[in-house]
């Protein structure tokens, strides 16, 4: 195994797994603290760790407690994410920020890519990444996720990118950024709540073997970065994309005219969406992250025995 960074705590249950080759799940912690309202932010990412360890793998929830970046928590860690007001978000460039100061902190996508390489974790479980924002030729809004899946090397499992983004410009930024894209089971990259965009995946694969030996592939050659893997809701769960897209455009409208922009825009945005729909964007968050945590947890599976 790669030997984790020295600056890392690993989870006993983390660090026994990466010993000895068996698969590891990487799971961000932002969800948690800003993704969704108290208390099914703490027992949704309960849920998903109980998935992952039923379908046999390792969940590591990853996080910045007290300064020192947490490869795998604890229930009462998961407690204070969900809980505690004193919880930053933290991306690729608040990280150094945050250990020094001593500070409580989760993570998203970007830095959790980040840490779960460090500590020797190929594959991640999250909601949806982050993008292009709609508005960026003035804006300038790209969501450091994209440029870490160009550097980092760990396949990112989600529901593909977030729809109240730009899909389109997120999907050619990931082009022009070499990052393979690949649709789990559809021609269509889906859109977060909805499993259709209107926009070609770029490649496609029904297989979670052939995914664990795209990734291997990839670095074997000695390619740098992440391989995004884009995993549709299930169908009982979706919002169709035009009542969706409605109400995001709604949203949208509401959050300029409140002045809200930066890493504050995406936390408005889905808790505004929730209002509206009355709680069912919410139930359908929670349904594709755990559709996300088995996908994730085969392709981990089919990773550790490539590599072993």
């Amino acid at each position: 195994m790669n030997t984790p960074h020295p600056d890392l705590t690993l989870s006993p249950e983390v660090r026994d797994a990466l010993r000895d080759g068996r698969p590891v799940v990487a799971l961000e912690s932002t969800i948690i603290s800003h993704g969704m309202p108290y208390p099914q932010n703490v027992a949704t990412a309960t849920e998903v760790e109980e998935i992952i360890r039923g379908l046999g793998a390792v969940p590591a929830t990853i996080a910045i407690l007290g300064g020192r970046p947490r490869i795998g928590l604890t229930a009462d860690d998961l407690e204070l994410l969900a809980s505690s007001p004193d919880v930053a978000k933290v991306s690729l460039r608040d990280l150094p920020y945050v250990v020094a100061r001593g500070a409580h902190g989760a993570t998203t996508v970007a830095a959790t890519m980040r840490l779960a390489a460090l500590a020797g974790i190929r594959v991640f479980v999250t909601g949806g990444i982050g993008g292009v924002h709609r508005g960026a030729s003035q804006s300038f809004d790209v969501s450091a996720d994209l440029t870490e899946l160009a550097h980092t090397d760990v396949a990112v499992i989600s529901a593909g990118v977030k729809s109240i983004l730009d899909i389109g410009l997120t999907l050619e930024t990931l082009e022009t950024l070499g990052v393979p894209v690949l649709a789990y089971g559809t021609d269509e990259f889906p859109a977060f709540y909805s499993r259709r965009s209107g926009f070609a995946a770029p490649l496609r694969s029904d297989d979670p073997a052939e995914i664990a030996a795209i990734m291997r592939a990839k670095w074997n050659l000695g390619i740098e970065g992440g391989v995004h893997i884009a995993n549709p809701i299930p169908e009982a769960d979706e919002i169709p994309a035009d009542r969706i897209g409605a109400i995001i455009e709604q949203a949208l409208q509401d959050m300029a005219a409140k002045g809200i922009s930066g890493k504050d825009a995406t936390p408005f945005l889905l808790g505004r969406i929730v209002e509206i729909t009355g709680g069912e964007s919410l139930r359908a968050n929670i349904a594709l992250v755990k559709n996300n945590a088995v996908l994730g947890a085969q392709i981990a599976f089919a990773y550790a025995a490539l590599a072993g």
